[in-house]
This record gives structure tokens, C-alpha cells and sequence, in this order.
């Protein structure tokens, strides 16, 4: 694996209605912290117009995509605020601080957690008591670690399979060609239910770079619906962050996971949430 050493180049941002000239760059901390209910609302309605705009110029309803917020670093006091905004659903790299967060917030019942980070095995025993789905699915040592904690919880987990459709070394996630014969073996995992794919696409200002990483991922999605026992499920598409979400939905996202547009830019650095010593590529700023 490599480590990036080098400066992170501008954020990939939302464009024109075209979709064709990227916006002048900005820094992470072009987004202003949301701290209270007012201004959350207001983030939340600008990124639901957006993502309203962008299922227009594809020809889609609004109906099909969902809006993940992704609250990583944010405390239980805006949690709570977003939750009273609304959201019912929440995505989290990290499943210590995600874990933290569903005990302290119990009260909050149908508040659903989805852990979008990588997960390392040893960790699988807290995701399969508290999350409502698990969004990067890329082994099956991990497939057969959680679902024997699940079996044990007697629980099913919503799952997604992690596909690194940019080839970069730094990115977890399965490689394009290795999905098929992955989905052919998950069956054995009987209390996994795989709904889809997810992906976090190359970052870059330029829209012809980035957009390949999204076909690429539906294109998987439709042969794998074609191929393999979970054809009649298998819809789900999860890409798109806070900087490319309506490239993403152009191009068949059904989840969108934005973070920093809705609650502000983050304090901690995002090498914080990408364990085992892989360095973060540049665009986990815009989720």
C-alpha cells in the first residue's frame, strides 16, 4: 500500500446546472459548522433541492434516492437537532464512536445507524447488535465474522459489497472484477442480506474522471442482478459524498452519503477514520 504524502488537491464541488464546468475550488472549510435546528434544516433543504435538480436532468423521481447523513465527529447535541429535522437515519465511518452514539442516543428508537466505514473483524460484534446496515462489506472473513455474531444476536444486517472502482491502492473495497464470484459465495452467509454496491469514486475537479466510477458501479449492479441468487434485491447503489453526489445520481445513486454539506466541515482529520495505516485518499473531505 502507499501512503499520500502530498497536499489534497480542491474539492470535487456541485456545478452548474450542466454539470459540465466545475465551480471554483474551495477548501473543507468552505462549509460553514451547522449548529443549530434552523441551519441544519436549511442544509438539509438546500442538498434535497440539489439532489431534486439532479434527478430532473436524469429523468428520475426523487423517490429513488436516499439522503444518508454521514454525522461522523458531530456530537449527540446536533444529532439530536438533525434528528428533530427530520432524519431518521444516520451513516458512520467509525464503530467505537458509532457504537457510543447509539447508547447514548437509546431513547431516540427509530433512530437507524449505518456504519459506511471498513470494519475489521474484531469489531463485527458491535455492528451486529446496533446497526441497522453495514455498507462495506469487502471479505468474506469479515462476512463470516459478523454473521456468526448476527446468527448469535439473532439478527439480519442490510449489507452492501465495497467495490474500489478507482483502482486506487489506498481505497478498501474489492476489485471490479473480483464482485461477481464474491456475491456466488455470500449465500453461505445466511443472516447477511446484500442489497446492493458502494463505491467512493476518484477524486478529482474534472467530472469525465469521476463519472466513470459511478457507471462502473451500476454496471456491476445490473450484471450481478442478472447472475447471482440475489437478483430480486440487489438494487441498491451507494456513492455519491458531499462534493460529487449529483454526478452520482446522474448516474444511478439510490444512496447518497453527505456529511460536511449538512453539518459543516470537521475537526478532526479525516486520517483519523481510515484504519490500518491507509492514508485517505482526497475525497473523503466532501463526504
Amino acid at each position: 500500500m502507499h501512503h499520500n504524502t502530498q497536499a489534497s488537491p480542491p474539492l470535487f464541488l456541485p456545478r452548474g446546472p450542466d454539470l459540465n464546468t466545475p465551480l471554483p475550488a474551495r477548501s473543507a472549510t468552505g462549509y460553514p459548522t451547522a449548529t443549530t435546528l434552523a441551519e441544519l434544516q436549511a442544509n438539509l433543504a438546500d442538498i434535497r433541492s440539489r439532489i431534486d435538480s439532479a434527478c430532473a436532468r436524469a429523468g428520475r423521481s426523487p423517490d429513488e434516492v436516499r439522503l444518508l447523513p454521514v454525522s461522523k465527529t458531530v456530537d449527540e447535541q446536533r444529532i439530536r437537532l438533525i434528528y428533530e429535522a427530520g432524519c431518521r437515519e444516520l451513516g458512520e465511518n467509525k464503530v467505537q464512536e458509532a457504537y457510543g452514539k447509539w447508547e447514548a442516543m437509546s431513547d431516540l428508537t427509530d433512530l437507524n445507524w449505518a456504519v459506511i466505514g471498513h470494519l475489521q473483524t474484531n469489531k463485527t460484534k458491535l455492528v451486529a447488535r446496533f446497526a441497522s446496515e453495514f455498507q462495506a462489506l469487502d471479505s468474506l472473513r469479515v462476512a463470516e465474522a459478523l454473521d456468526k455474531r448476527l446468527q448469535a444476536e439473532g439478527r439480519a444486517l442490510d449489507v452492501f459489497v465495497q467495490v474500489n472502482t478507482s483502482g486506487e491502492e489506498s481505497k478498501f473495497g474489492l476489485a471490479p472484477d473480483a464482485v461477481p464470484a464474491f456475491m456466488r459465495a455470500l449465500p453461505a452467509y445466511t443472516s447477511l442480506r446484500p442489497r446492493g454496491l458502494m463505491t467512493l469514486a476518484l477524486f478529482s475537479s474534472d467530472a469525465d474522471h469521476v463519472r466513470p466510477c459511478f457507471t462502473l458501479l451500476r454496471t456491476l449492479r445490473d450484471q450481478i442482478r442478472q447472475d447471482s441468487p440475489y437478483k430480486d434485491q440487489f438494487d441498491e447503489l451507494s456513492m455519491g459524498m458531499s462534493g460529487d453526489f449529483e454526478l452520482a445520481i446522474e448516474e444511478g445513486a439510490t444512496t447518497v452519503r453527505v456529511g460536511q454539506a449538512i453539518f459543516g466541515a470537521r475537526n478532526l482529520p479525516d486520517s483519523y477514520y481510515w484504519p490500518e495505516g491507509r492514508a485517505p485518499q482526497p475525497e473523503t473531505p466532501g463526504r
